[in-house]
């Protein structure tokens, strides 16, 4: 009995493996899903990056973008544009829009080969903004935007939209008609509803919608209206670490401006205590946070370090201040700098466009001027607060207190000695019996002439010819028998 149980367990058992199996695991190629959410930012692009890399090792059948942005950076952007650019034709591209892809995020939108919206999202609103929240004006926008419509109209027409709809998105100038209909007047920016972007319009006798390819209520729902199996489906996560070094590759400068102050702080202060200690945690927090969004290496960790150890040896070792304290803050900023700098493997220094430079110069310059700020405040009001008068001797050091510099020498006033080498002026001569260094007041004195002690200011002692000594040996001289 024992014998044919045996079998017919395992062949159960078998059964049921393959049934769990076969419910988890499909042949079809999987779909990845990459979300944007929030501010679109170089943190960012390291997850994007990372999820179009294992799409491609994974041969993917298509990559959805979830999307749920205001926008974000410029030079961000066109690296996002140029990745999905770069995708082999193989890969399918969307874009499901939940609730909203304006500005960079519609760019990025329009690179996608099929774009999906929710009921109520909204896409558009494109023009490039400054820092402080005011359009370009002049030159400077022309030379941004002429750069920006020629990669974006690439892109729209690469996919199939309409190159001139996206461009309405981005200038404020230009009108964006259809026929006679006229969808957008010049001095407005173009922003499309999900019912507008479904609209059918007809181009070139063509049927076709405005720009999205339809609206769905869910990534689920989207699933279904492309037959994608969910079990198909790999979502790339943003773990932990990359949300918290996007949060500080965002504000990189105050990281970096709060470490070098507080180095600052303590080259200020005896001792190493908490700004020491708080100011290398901001730097060491710095370094992580560009490391984990994949724009640090290890050589801005060496090159850091090295300047580091020069700067110490400068300041503890070498007396002045030298080629290698010099050498050893280059070497810093310079580490800094390229922590900062879009600059991924594979790519020459040389060949770095001057926007990926620009946020690089543009954060160090705020850190600096914000450490130099910071600086002169704290050296104006520390000396003034109750903590650092632990740290500082406010009590002079003086004869009164029963502390001297020097030993008392106003009693050497008078005393006679004689000069032990020659007085031009300095030089030295025994003074009640002791060697001291003396200077002669006067004419130079010659090497065993007696000498008197005229002043006495702490440890320097002037003196003078001693003249009685001389009148009482030409005395004794002349009235010596002969």
């Amino acid at each position: 009995m024992k014998r044919h149980l045996y079998p017919i367990l395992c062949c159960v058992l078998f059964w049921v493996a393959a049934a769990t199996c076969s419910q988890g695991v499909t042949n079809t190629p999987p779909t990845y899903v990459i979300p944007i959410h929030g501010m679109i930012e170089r943190g960012l692009l390291y997850v994007i990056r990372r999820g179009v890399e294992e799409a491609q090792l994974q041969e993917a059948r298509a990559i959805i973008f979830d999307m749920d942005t205001p926008g974000g950076r410029v030079d961000v952007t066109e690296e996002i544009i140029r990745t999905l650019i770069d995708l082999p034709d193989s890969i399918e591209t969307y874009t499901f829009i939940n609730k909203d892809a304006l500005s960079a995020g519609a760019m990025i939108a329009i690179a996608t080969k099929q774009i999906y919206m929710a009921p109520g999202s909204r896409i558009g609103a494109s023009a490039i903004v400054t820092a402080q929240g005011d359009l370009e004006e002049g030159d400077l926008k022309e030379k941004h935007v002429s750069s920006l419509v020629a990669l974006v109209r690439n892109a729209a027409e690469r996919n199939g939209h309409d190159p001139q709809l996206i461009e309405s998105m981005i200038r404020k100038d230009m009108e964006y008609t259809i026929g006679s209909n006229v969808v957008c007047k010049a001095g407005q920016l173009l922003t499309l509803t999900d019912r507008d972007a479904a609209k059918r319009v007809t181009r070139e006798n063509v049927e076709a919608p405005l720009l999205s390819a339809g609206t769905v209520k869910t990534l689920d729902a989207l699933y279904t209206h492309l037959s994608i199996d969910k079990r198909d489906v790999r979502t790339i996560a943003i773990t932990g670490a990359e949300r918290v070094a996007r949060f500080i590759e965002l504000f990189a400068f105050v990281f970096l401006a709060g470490g070098l102050l507080g180095i600052y702080i303590e080259f200020k202060t005896p001792g190493f205590g908490i700004p020491g200690i708080a100011g290398a945690v901001l730097l060491a927090i710095f370094f992580w946070g560009h490391h984990v969004a994949g724009l640090t290496g290890g050589m801005e960790l060496v090159i850091f370090a090295t300047g580091v150890m020069l700067l110490a040896l400068e300041l503890f070792v070498i007396p002045g201040f030298g080629a290698a304290g010099i050498s050893g803050l280059f070497l810093i900023l310079l580490s800094v700098f390229m922590a900062m700098v879009e600059h991924y493997p594979g790519t020459q220094w040389f060949k770095l466009a001057p926007i990926q430079l620009e946020g690089a110069f543009t954060n160090l310059g705020l850190a600096l001027a914000m450490t130099l700020g910071l600086g002169l405040v704290v050296a104006r009001i520390l000396p003034k607060t109750s903590a650092f008068q632990h740290l500082m001797l406010t009590t002079a050091l003086d004869q009164a207190h029963g502390v001297s510099a020097s030993a008392p020498t106003n009693d050497l006033v008078g005393a006679k000695g004689r000069a032990v080498t020659q007085l031009h002026p300095a030089g030295f001569g025994t003074i009640n019996g002791k060697r001291v260094n003396v200077v002669a007041r006067g004419a130079f004195i010659d090497e065993g002439m007696p000498i008197v002690v005229a002043e006495a200011h702490g440890n320097r002692i002037v003196v003078d010819v001693d003249r009685t000594e001389s009148t009482d040996a030409k005395q004794q001289k002349s009235s010596t028998p002969a």
